[in-house]
């Protein structure tokens, strides 16, 4: 299951299309995932990018790590 520190204020996460607000939608879909998807969700956080899982479809939008333009 995921916790509120694992998702991070910054990134942008759409479930079917619509832009999650609220944290707590997302911690009681990860209450039906297995210990693999909550470990690979927390990947993609980091990465980004359109995925499905648990029957539904994500588009993760990472913060921009500035440091490497510098």
């Amino acid at each position: 299951m995921l916790s509120k520190q694992s998702i991070r204020g910054t990134v942008k996460i759409k479930m079917d299309g619509q832009l999650i607000e609220d944290k707590e939608v997302l911690i009681n879909e990860s209450k039906l995932w297995s210990e693999n998807e909550v470990i690979f969700f927390k990947k993609m956080i980091k990465q980004g990018g359109n995925f499905s899982l648990g029957g539904r479809n994500y588009f993760i939008t990472p913060n921009v790590d500035n440091r490497s333009l510098v």
